[in-house]
């Protein structure tokens, strides 16, 4: 083989094992570990420090329009449940994480993030109680990120076809994903969506809207995929991210096959 076609050769499979390479996002940030807890800023640094591809992190509007970070739509404090949609960032702030850090604002996420090296933040948009709380949750956080030059490390989620259009219209080179598991991949091409990003169950009884996906320009996306089994079976049906619990455990069997 001359030179030149060895260099093709050696270009093609590049590209092949890019266009194939399966990538880890933390769920929740890296938590399962010492000093971290779900949705803390340890847990997203500590998903930058194992190179994650995403650290996925959930976020809501305060009563007082303020963007937070919390995964359930309530929280407890005092022993008294409140709607985090209902209720004031101050409050909201007394709240302690696992690893004592306060429920952390929006603006403090993305102040962590700016140190992080590697991991994209790939947030997660919680459907609220009203479309207009939604579109205002999505302009805040939207101009937050693009004011900080962050727009190109950071990718949204969300179950709210809402939210999804509210992404193409704020943001059109924003790549944005589908939760809900209800759609087929010509559906969300339509919608102009990156891609699907499903439980994993969804996947094991639709696993043709994976390569469907593929053929329409789309990007798959499984969730939240913690056991081996799981995991080896998205492997096999070559999704390109894993959500998982397990991100070090997931890296391993993704390298075992290459």
């Amino acid at each position: 083989m001359n030179q030149k076609k060895l260099i093709t050769t050696l270009l093609f499979l590049s590209f092949v094992f890019s266009a194939t390479a399966q990538e880890v996002i933390a769920h929740r940030g890296y938590w399962k570990t010492d000093g971290s807890a779900q949705n803390s800023l340890a847990a997203l640094m500590k998903a930058d420090a194992i190179s994650a591809y995403g650290s996925e992190v959930d976020i809501w509007l305060s009563s007082d329009g303020v963007p937070v970070v919390n995964h359930d739509a309530d929280i407890s404090l005092d022993g008294k449940k409140m709607l985090v949609q209902e209720t004031p960032a101050a409050t909201l702030r007394k709240v302690k994480l696992a690893n004592g850090e306060p429920l952390p604002t929006v603006e403090e996420y993305l102040n962590a993030f700016e140190k992080c090296k590697t991991t994209k933040l790939i947030i997660e948009f919680k459907t609220h109680k009203t479309k207009e709380r939604e579109d205002e949750l999505a302009e805040k956080v939207i101009k937050m990120i693009h004011d900080r030059g962050l727009q190109n490390r950071v990718e949204y989620i969300s179950f709210g076809i809402n939210f999804v259009n509210q992404v193409r219209k704020l943001d059109p080179n924003a790549l944005v994903y589908y939760l809900n598991g209800d759609l087929s991949p010509r559906v969300i091409k339509s919608m102009g969506a990156a891609g699907i990003d499903y439980h994993h169950n969804v996947l094991k009884k639709n696993p043709h809207w994976v390569q469907e996906s593929h053929n329409l320009g789309l990007k798959v996306n499984v969730w939240t995929v913690n056991t081996p089994d799981d995991i080896n079976e998205m492997i096999d049906l070559k999704v390109d991210f894993i959500t998982t619990d397990e991100p070090l455990l997931t890296k391993e069997l993704i390298n075992k096959r290459k």
